[in-house]
């Protein structure tokens, strides 16, 4: 097979694009010549993998790096650059690259053996932990290993409890690799064939009249994110998640809040920091120990439905509670007090801050200018987006993007962050520095 060759993109023929354009394939260049091993595992890869990886959100133009090693905050290429790491592996690596607990805990594990077949000793420790964490809303828990499970076991559970079929979910939203709801992402989908009803987010009035569209009594279940976080870190209002929690009770439909990544941004999840109580709630990665995982829970009546004696649902998966992760996230949890949690979240809201601060100050303050900056950044706590608009818009991002790596700064290529405990303020200072650095370079187009 010949090696894939990378071209740099058409120069857009658009006033005010072109040079944005030009200099981005200035960039991709650059980028290609500094990054030889990566492109070569590139290429290498694209013989067995299409896009030479299974996973498409760690694409990123014109190819991905591979990562040869992580310690701590940072992470190492195979072309030998080091990188502070503010992506924290979409919210799952909150713990860091290489916790020591984290890891004592699962060779400690791994020395007893593992596929047991059966119970082990610590899927209680980890279900205790977490229900106890999220009480506010769960009774009963069950383990999965993904977000995406998690959310179609949800879905599941909701259809057969209440007896229906329609299920609303929100534009812009995202459940999982079979739950994509994300404006013009694709020109075909791969979701899960059920009775999806969209809404707009944060829309009162919009969603209430698709609701009066459908048949009568026959919604299931309003599943929502209370921030959408692949959708840009849009956080939801509390009037609008308060309105999905009557609408639900009304319509006698389950309220699912898929906490999967906002479930770190509360001890309790964000629920309690909105004071919200879902029906059911679904919650994955950093739960796990940063390891492969899902869950969910909720009220009692529902998720007593599980129990092999009540003959209502069946719920196999051969690693649902699999020792590596069980162990991980026993561990995780217990490293995860609402002490370091308040601190990391805090953290991320000083930095978005300082971040708005900082665009607020270079781009409006200084020019003297009234109109909204082309940069801007949206979010909660330790998970927040870098986000761009206007006709330059996604030019912008990559070059954002290669401005971070460039400068010793990863993120993910769509411009979205994730703390870790490992960050700390002199990480977000570097970093802010680089943010005002690129804001300094694209000023004219960023206006």
């Amino acid at each position: 097979m010949q090696p894939i060759m990378i071209n740099p993109h058409p120069i857009v023929e658009v006033d005010g694009l072109k040079s944005q354009q030009m200099a981005l394939n200035n960039v991709h260049k650059q980028y290609t010549v500094s990054n030889p091993r990566s492109l070569e595992a590139y290429n290498r890869s694209c013989e067995v993998m299409p896009g030479a990886n299974t996973r498409t959100s760690i694409h990123a133009s014109p190819f991905p790096l591979t990562i040869e090693r992580g310690q701590s905050a940072c992470l190492y290429d195979v072309d030998g650059h080091e990188y502070l790491d503010f992506l924290g592996e979409f919210s799952a690596g909150v713990y860091g690259h290489s916790s020591p607990v984290i890891k004592e805990a699962i060779v400690q594990a791994l020395e007893k053996g593992w596929n047991f077949g059966t119970k082990n000793m610590y899927e209680d420790q980890l279900a205790r932990s977490l229900v106890r964490r999220y009480s506010n809303s769960m009774d009963l828990i069950r383990f999965c290993n993904s977000g995406t499970e998690a959310n179609l076991m949800a879905l599941g559970a909701a259809m057969n409890f209440t007896g229906k079929k329609n299920i609303l979910v929100f534009a812009n939203g995202y459940h999982g690799s079979t739950m994509l709801f994300l404006n013009g992402a694709m020109k075909h989908t791969m979701n899960a064939p059920y009775g999806f009803i969209i809404a707009p987010y944060n829309d009162i009035a919009g969603t209430d009249s698709v609701v009066s569209e459908l048949p009568p009594n026959s919604l299931a279940a309003i599943l929502v994110e209370p921030m959408q976080v692949s959708g840009g870190c849009t956080p939801g209002t509390i009037d609008f998640l308060r309105h999905l929690r009557e609408l639900a009770t009304t319509e006698k439909a389950l309220l699912i809040f898929d906490e999967i990544m906002t479930s770190r941004l509360d001890y309790g999840g964000l629920q309690v920091t909105l004071g919200i109580k879902p029906d059911i709630t679904t919650i994955g990665k950093w739960a796990g120990g940063g390891m492969s995982f899902g869950a969910f829970g909720g009220r009692r009546e529902i998720i007593e439905w599980f129990h092999p004696r009540s003959g209502k649902l069946a719920h196999a998966g051969t690693f649902n509670n699999n020792i590596i992760t069980m162990a991980a996230g026993v561990a995780g949890n217990a490293i995860m007090t609402e002490e370091r949690l308040t601190e990391l979240n805090a953290l991320g809201s000083n930095f978005m801050a300082a971040i708005a601060k900082t665009i607020e100050t270079r781009l409006s303050v200084s020019n003297g200018s009234k109109m909204q900056p082309k940069i801007f950044v949206t979010g909660r706590g330790s998970l927040f987006a870098i986000r761009f608009s206007g006709p330059e818009g996604e030019i912008l991002r990559e070059l954002f993007y290669h401005h971070l790596l460039t400068n010793g700064i990863f993120i993910a290529s769509r411009g979205f962050l994730a703390l870790t405990l490992e960050n700390t303020e002199a990480h977000c200072t570097r970093l802010l520095g680089v943010i005002e650095d690129f804001i300094a370079k694209h000023e004219s187009a960023l206006l």
